[in-house]
């Protein structure tokens, strides 16, 4: 049983022993140079049309060599540029993977997501981490040994602010007392830990309203899944909490072709990609989306033959 039955987006991306797929922004084969983020409004209204239910976005301020990835983001303000596609788009979904609550200050967060909530209803999914890149820290003189205790009194304070009204809140972040958030949210905002947020399984198998993991094999992610899931439910017996990951791929023109392990990936055919999903289903998946980054095709090419391909053994569940 979910908590979220009147959040639209929720419906079509969860439900127990379903797989649903996503896409990551930017929709573009960049692999290690910089994105251009051209046509990132029409491709992402090729994704809706073809029945992808979610985008994903990332909140990275610097460009930083030194982190050991070529991840710049999505080059624009995540919250900005989320809320740019969703004025461009009616009914996907957009998540954010993830907030780094850390780096955010949790009643600036909320008035965000509130705001976008009422703008375009039920259309956010919430993730949220405790970041990880040391730059971003650096240049906000925040603490990163200390993110872990800095993400728990965000994300509670946060909760709060957003569905209290008039809350005292007494914390390092600040203080409100006779003062309520405007506006509030349509409804509870879905909010997923994502990776562990320094924290151990069990505090997120509590607090989360699901989680969200690094790409694995799926052999190792069925067993973090598995685990995770009996936590649930000795906090919230009968309750069902998604698992959402991502996972980047370089989908070959043959669509026989075996996988080759990529980087957070596999380059692969589209009949393997099907076997590969089926086996994330079994292994407790809930929602998958794809980052495009290391194709060697065209994004646009590689959206079309997965939503005429591939995307009608994992359909958006009923809203």
């Amino acid at each position: 049983m979910s908590s979220f039955q009147h959040h639209k987006t929720y419906r079509r991306t969860y439900k127990e022993g379903e797989l649903t797929l996503g896409l990551h922004i930017p929709l573009e084969n960049y692999q290690f140079a910089t994105p251009t983020m051209e046509k990132q409004v029409e491709l992402s209204q090729l994704a809706e049309r073809y029945g992808f239910t979610s985008l994903w976005f990332r909140d990275v301020l610097l460009q930083d060599p030194n982190f050991g990835d070529p991840a710049t983001g999505q080059i624009y303000d995540m919250m900005i540029y989320l809320t740019y596609l969703a004025s461009q788009t009616s009914e996907i979904g957009l998540g954010t993977a993830a907030t780094v609550l850390s780096l955010r200050h949790p009643l600036r967060v909320a008035k965000e997501i509130a705001t976008i909530d009422q703008l375009f209803p039920k259309r956010l999914l919430l993730g949220v981490s405790s970041g990880d890149r040391y730059a971003d820290f650096e240049a906000l003189h925040a603490s990163h040994p200390n993110r872990g205790e800095s993400f728990v009194e965000a994300f509670q304070y946060l909760n709060k602010v957003l569905y209290e009204e008039f809350p005292t809140i007494h914390s390092s972040k600040g203080t409100i007392q006779g003062a309520n958030l405007v506006p509030k949210p349509t409804t509870r905002i879905p909010t997923f830990i994502t990776g562990y947020a320094q924290q151990d399984m069990s505090w997120f198998a509590e607090h989360g309203d699901g989680w969200m993991y690094y790409p694995r094999n799926p052999y190792h992610q069925e067993e973090s899944i598995k685990k995770w899931r009996e936590l649930v439910e000795d906090y919230h017996p009968g309750v069902f909490k998604p698992f959402t990951q991502p996972m980047h791929l370089d989908l070959a023109e043959n669509p026989n072709e075996a996988p080759t392990p990529i980087r957070l990936g596999y380059r692969l055919g589209r009949n393997y990609l099907i076997e590969l999903l089926n086996i994330y289903k079994n292994a407790g998946v809930n929602h998958l989306f794809f980052a495009l980054f290391d194709s060697q095709r065209p994004a646009e090419e590689v959206i079309h033959e997965l939503g005429e391909e591939v995307l009608p053994y994992f359909p958006a569940n009923k809203a």
